[in-house]
This record gives C-alpha cells, sequence and structure tokens, in this order.
C-alpha cells in the first residue's frame, strides 16, 4: 500500500516511493570488477597470424619439443605449428631486430 500526502499547493509526497528516498538500501546494487590490463601480451589472434614472427632458435626448438609458446619480438605469443617461409615477415619484428642491430 502506498502513502500519499497531498498538501495544499498539490505536492504529492510518496513516502514508500523508491525514488524518494534512493539511499533506502532496497534496489539495484553495482558490483565493480577490477580492471585487469594485459598490455604487452599478444595472443593468437588478428592479423598477426598472417606473419612469421622472429623467435632465437632454440626458444623454436624448445617450444617444438615441449609445446609452450614462444614470444615473438613484437610481442605475439603463440604456439609455432606452421612453416614461417609460407608467411611474409612481421612488419614490427623486422623493425626490431633491425634497430637492435
Amino acid at each position: 500500500m502506498i502513502m500519499r500526502n497531498v498538501f495544499d499547493d498539490g505536492f504529492v509526497d510518496d513516502a514508500v516511493s523508491p525514488l524518494s528516498t534512493p539511499d533506502s538500501g532496497s534496489g539495484t546494487a553495482v558490483l565493480e570488477r577490477p580492471e585487469t590490463k594485459t598490455e604487452g601480451q599478444k595472443t593468437d589472434d588478428g592479423d598477426a597470424d598472417r606473419f612469421a614472427h622472429y623467435v632465437s632458435k632454440e626458444r623454436m626448438a624448445e617450444s617444438r619439443l615441449t609445446g609452450r609458446p614462444v614470444v615473438a619480438l613484437c610481442g605475439k605469443v603463440w604456439v609455432p605449428k606452421h612453416n614461417p617461409s609460407d608467411y611474409p615477415v612481421c612488419p614490427d619484428c623486422k623493425r626490431i631486430y633491425d634497430e637492435m642491430r
């Protein structure tokens, strides 16, 4: 049952209305989720799959034996499964490699 007080000036006071007391404890709560950043770590999706990336030969050999992912110079993380000679060289890996020389 909603109690209404009608005043002489026509103002209606809804005593039970949720809008009259928004902090009354009932209603919808908002849960905040902490942000997690995965900056600097690329996954196995997107344009990076279209390129051959620069990784040391030792890491590639280890990955083939263990199945563990490798990290390219550009930051891409993946488990190598394809022949890299079938793809063009990643422009970011090439740029970083050239800067290192």
